[in-house]
């Protein structure tokens, strides 16, 4: 398919609420297939529809291990149905903040209702990297970045490292 550009943070999209998609249609289709080969491309484990320019409820994920064959998923309007009250925290990046990471605490375990690229209901239970995942893809659905999570002066600090790299890689 297509490897589309990755819109890289303060960039205001990254800010605002995705659509519902209406229909699994070819075009959704199209878009999830896109959105995969420029995870990979990244590469990463995680893509939402914003993050390439595409404000419609759209993610993709692969949390494969290293060494072990793709295993990706798609899913359109995706919901937290449930959350465990139980945390868990770990260290989070994110292609639109490239090369920055900090520790994130989320719920543990989720179920997520969503749709999948057949346009069929689905429910994940999730625990492990795989909640930490579609939980900051979700995220970025409704606008929020995992450095929302953060406090002021942790935020800050990413951003500034963030800004330094792209004025590094801009001059490169």
């Amino acid at each position: 398919m297509t490897v589309r550009d990755i819109l890289l943070a303060p960039h205001p999209t990254l800010k605002r609420r995705a659509e519902p998609v209406v229909a699994v249609d070819d075009a959704v289709a199209k878009l999830m297939a896109d959105m995969l080969d420029t995870m990979y491309a990244a590469p990463g484990i995680g893509l939402a529809a914003p993050q390439i320019g595409v404000l419609r409820r759209v993610l993709v994920l692969d949390v494969a291990a290293k060494g072990a064959p793709p295993d990706p998923m798609k899913m359109a309007n995706p919901t937290v149905l449930w959350r465990s009250e139980e945390t868990a925290t770990r260290e989070e990046g994110c292609l639109s903040l490239p090369e920055q990471y900090a520790e994130v605490t989320r719920p543990a375990r989720v179920r997520i209702g969503y749709l999948d690229e057949t346009g069929s209901a689905r429910e994940l239970e999730a625990d492990g990297l795989l909640a930490t995942c579609v939980q900051h893809e979700i995220d970025h659905l409704d606008g929020i970045l995992f450095t929302d999570h953060l406090s002021a002066l942790k935020r800050g600090i990413v951003m500034r490292k963030l800004a330094k790299w792209k004025k590094a890689n801009d001059a490169a």
